[in-house]
């Protein structure tokens, strides 16, 4: 029936467990750079490029996944990433944790779908307990101390010694343009400009723009000024037609390239006479304009990226011109100052606001290497993305685990009183919750067992808060309340957004429970072409796994 070539496998042990064992192998890659000791991976992309980070989405993006299976996850935790900004890490090892833990099910003789219905069935159970796990509501996103304590633990599991700085940071920049509403925050409205150099210390929050570039005029500051933004080159038009001129004297050549010097000198005094101070434009600058620049005194800044003018003309309200005609009024932006300054050796332009209502904040990172500033950008775009879900509901859980222990309690009270195959599936999802601590405890060096023991007792107990203390190690001695490694996470402000765990919960129970109830799987034939380089074959040659 299907082209020579094409492979087929089908039944619980090919299609199934096959599955299983990919997804398992993939959760295990990310599961170790998970939590705040989570160890950094790195990764060479098809560019050459390299990446050192902890970063479950940075990871992703860059390793091309072969396997459909595997790609699942990857779905679903792209979505988590599109919907909350944070959390890609607990769907994919949540999902591989549910997958290791259905496989046991299969080989006992329950059938992949009973086992997807009891995963279902656990998932809507535990969103029905997460609702009343609520520890903290955050009801004013501008209030700096009230925000700080959830940016501070989104913060935490990328840059773990740096949190409370970062979080500052990120707080400043965001509270300050977050509009009065605070129903609507844009995330796009807080840039990360990295400049090599100093140290992470010196890094600061401006209310504007930040450009690592230098200014092509003579003038390098201007205060309480008006912007002209045009996208198109600042020089002598060219001709839309092409035409020959037929030129008898001397005097004739100098009177026709006057005339385009005159034309161009025009355009350049209306700008100065509609009171504009500082011309950005989007092309390039011409040797002449920039003589009649320096001759009025405009200050004139040249970017290269649209994207970035267009962000410039939001922050300083102004509208962007396509053609060098004087600006009018309503078109011209306002800053408050612009100048240029010198980072370490990198010359700045920055556009300060000093209004409140300033559109725009910019986070200028410092660090010693690329890489390093790139992964202080991940942990600040978290950050950033876990104020937006404030902004959206402003429910926090404990963190550290200790919600996920408590979900882990009421589901296997609850699957105790089912009465079908589902109770197992139910059983086994409540297992596979305890992942997070235990991951969280095996990246610090302790022994996975003691933690859960632990904490399954203290939630026994009725501790709800119960998680685990990061800062324990295996020599540590016990505590007052005779554990070693438990801390109550409220106390010690480790909140997690509700948004958060409610998504990854459902995102990794549908990852989960779709590769499951996938019972064959069909392959054609790989479309012509060179073969790989390195000589390899494609998927799953000579019957070998991915």
């Amino acid at each position: 029936m299907m082209k020579d070539g094409s492979k087929f496998f089908s039944g619980v042990e090919e299609a199934v467990i096959r599955n299983i064992d990919a997804c398992k192998e993939f959760s295990g890659t990310v599961a170790t750079a998970f939590g705040p000791n989570g160890m950094n991976k790195m990764v060479i992309n098809h560019l050459e490029k390299l990446f050192v980070t902890n970063d479950a989405a940075t990871i992703i993006r860059e390793l091309e996944v072969e396997h459909p299976a595997a790609k699942m996850m990857i779905l679903g935790s792209q979505m988590m990433e599109q919907e909350v900004g944070d959390g890609t890490n607990f769907v994919i090892i949540l999902a591989g944790e549910l997958l290791k833990q259905a496989e046991d099910l299969v080989r006992m003789g329950l059938k992949p779908t009973e086992v997807a219905e009891g995963y279902e069935i656990a998932c809507r159970k535990a969103l029905e307990v997460l609702e009343s796990c609520a520890c903290h509501e955050i009801k004013d996103a501008k209030n700096n101390e009230e925000v700080r304590k959830a940016v501070r633990t989104a913060v935490m599991s990328k840059q773990y010694g740096n949190e409370d700085f970062l979080a500052d940071l990120i707080v400043k920049a965001c509270t300050a343009i977050v509009p009065v509403a605070q129903t609507s925050f844009n995330v796009d409205n807080v840039r990360v400009t990295k400049i090599l150099g100093s140290g992470l210390m010196a890094s600061e929050v401006v209310s504007g723009m930040v450009f690592k570039r230098s200014v092509e005029s003579n003038v390098t500051k201007v205060e309480k000024c008006k912007v002209a933004v045009y996208t198109c080159p600042i020089d002598s038009t060219q001709t839309e037609t092409k035409g020959t001129v037929l030129i008898k004297s001397a005097q004739e050549l100098t009177d026709f390239s006057k005339g385009e010097e005159d034309l161009l000198e025009k355009q350049i005094k209306e700008i100065v006479d509609s009171g504009a101070k500082v011309v950005v434009s989007g092309g390039k600058i011409g040797d002449l304009a920039l003589h009649y620049l320096n001759k009025y005194g405009l200050m004139a800044v040249r970017l290269t990226s649209k994207w970035d003018v267009r962000r410039l003309c939001r922050a300083v309200n102004a509208t962007p011109l396509p053609k060098l005609t004087p600006p009018t009024a309503e078109e011209l932006g306002y800053a408050d100052l612009v100048r240029v300054d010198e980072l370490g050796d990198t010359s700045v332009v920055i556009f300060k606001m000093e209004a409140a209502e300033s559109k725009i904040a910019t986070v200028v990172v410092r660090g010693a290497t690329e890489n390093y500033m790139d992964d202080i950008e991940r942990a600040i775009d978290d950050g950033v993305n876990t104020y937006k879900g404030l902004c959206r509901d402003g429910r926090l859980v404990a963190g550290a685990g200790a919600l996920e222990m408590e979900l882990a309690k009421e589901v296997t009270a609850y699957g105790e009183k089912l009465e079908g195959l589902e109770q197992y599936a139910v059983q086994r999802f409540a297992t596979a919750l305890h992942v997070v601590p235990k991951m969280l405890a095996e990246n610090t060096g302790v022994k996975a067992n003691v933690v859960i023991a632990e904490l399954a007792a203290a939630h026994a107990e009725g501790k709800a808060h119960a998680g685990f203390d990061i800062e324990s190690d295996s020599a540590s001695t016990l505590k007052e309340d005779g554990t070693k490694h438990t801390i109550n996470a409220v106390e010690n402000q480790v909140f997690d957004l509700m948004v958060a765990k409610y998504w990854g919960l459902k995102y990794a129970t549908d990852a989960a429970a779709t590769i499951l109830r996938v019972d064959q799987i069909i392959m054609a034939k790989r479309a012509g072409g060179p073969k790989p380089r390195g000589g390899g074959g494609g998927p799953m040659d000579d019957g070998e796994d991915y």
